[in-house]
């Protein structure tokens, strides 16, 4: 079982190491909302669910106003908790369609990075750049490492890279990680000023 340290949070980061579902599930809200809050909320919904281990089958069944006021709270599992509980939901229910309810099963199987990223990209909420970040966070941290998963992650899959969620391994590289953020947002200003200018 990976050890990690994305949420900084002790039992939020025991259970994205043990529970794929909920890892997923982190990675999903991880958007337009502080990251450590993202992969905080799997722990959050498991404690308001009653559940020791997510399940996408009882997610998937769940009363969509029930979830949706557990993703409320407070404090609210994202931003956006009511868009966010449907997407979670209609995630829930791409797995139990596909890989009969298990997380997991995006990559048990996979023969290679480039079908790894495939079934990822086509979950909902998954863009082609959470994808590769997911890619990369399954290499990098979860031991899920098919032949290719490195280019199949593009940049995000670099070795010692601080670009994303995939290389954060405790406060420090946090902190790495975002600093190349706010680098990358000043530089994309910069290059649309000039082309502006």
């Amino acid at each position: 079982m990976p050890s990690l340290h994305i949420a900084q949070d002790d039992a939020a980061d025991e259970l994205l190491g043990r529970d794929p579902l909920a890892l997923l599930i982190g990675m999903l809200l991880d958007q337009q909302f502080p990251m450590e809050r993202a992969f905080s909320a799997p722990r959050l919904l498991a404690d308001r669910l009653g559940v020791q281990t997510l399940s996408a089958a009882e997610l998937a069944d769940c009363d969509p106003e029930v979830l949706q006021r557990h993703f409320q709270g407070p404090p609210a599992l994202h931003r956006y908790p009511g868009s966010m509980a449907a997407r979670a939901q209609d995630l829930a229910r791409v797995l139990v369609e596909r890989y009969d309810g298990r997380a997991d099963g995006l990559w048990a199987d996979v023969p290679d990075g480039a079908t790894l990223l495939r079934r990822i990209g086509e979950l909902p909420g998954f863009g082609a750049q959470k994808a590769k970040i997911f890619v990369a966070l399954l290499g990098k941290q979860y031991g899920v490492t098919p032949p290719g998963w490195r280019e199949a992650a593009g940049d995000y899959g670099q070795e010692g890279s601080r670009r994303s969620v995939a290389d954060i391994t405790g406060p420090v590289s946090l902190a790495e990680v975002r600093a190349f953020k706010q680098a990358a947002k000043q530089a994309a200003k910069d290059a649309k000023a000039a082309a502006q200018g």
